[in-house]
């Protein structure tokens, strides 16, 4: 993992046609679901954006589902937050991820993460970001789990706490999953 630097400050962009394209920062959160697998997929669309600059923070559980060496964009994990903070004066990752950041991307969100996040834990890299978001800048959240998980009554109750801070959640969406079964 690269150290963190702080993006450079910029001029506003200017609204002629000639003026270069303003770079708008999105930084993807990615979770322990087996939908992490389309993490590569997701980088390599977002980054066909002009002008988007895209970092991704993952959980420990998410790398499982993919290849580091395919994720062609700075990753950060819990050892970088430790790695980079030695002493008083030094930046603090997640608080530099967060002020990087123009909007977040939580994709997929598992039923784990979602859970400490409704309920203020903040154990990992990803969950300190979050807890530490700036509610006037969008975060988007996906959530991604097996059907029987969705469908517990607990789990509306922990997206509808993230929606109240301000999150924006994309739905689910019904196809057949890893397990076999059909459904969201």
């Amino acid at each position: 993992m690269e150290p963190f630097s702080p993006p450079e400050p910029e001029l506003p962009a200017k609204k002629s046609s000639s003026a270069p394209q303003e770079k708008y920062c999105i930084l993807v959160g990615v979770t322990g679901s087996v939908a992490a697998l389309k993490l590569p997929l997701l980088v390599a669309e977002l980054l066909k954006i002009p002008g988007l600059e895209v970092k991704v923070v993952t959980t420990e559980r998410a790398k499982h589902f993919y290849k580091v060496q395919e994720i062609p964009v700075t990753l950060y994990s819990d050892e970088d937050e430790w790695r980079l903070w030695n002493g008083r004066s030094d930046p603090v990752l997640h608080i530099e991820l967060r002020r990087w950041a123009d909007l977040m991307l939580v994709a997929p969100l598992d039923a784990n993460t979602l859970a400490k996040l409704a309920n203020g834990i903040c154990d990992n890299l990803l969950t300190c970001v979050i807890r530490a978001w700036d509610l006037s800048k969008p975060l988007l959240f996906c959530p991604a789990m097996n059907t029987a998980m969705w469908e517990h009554p607990l789990t509306a109750q922990q997206v509808e706490q993230l929606k109240g801070f301000g999150y924006t959640e994309i739905p689910c969406m019904v196809k057949k999953l890893v397990c076999g079964d059909e459904g969201q």
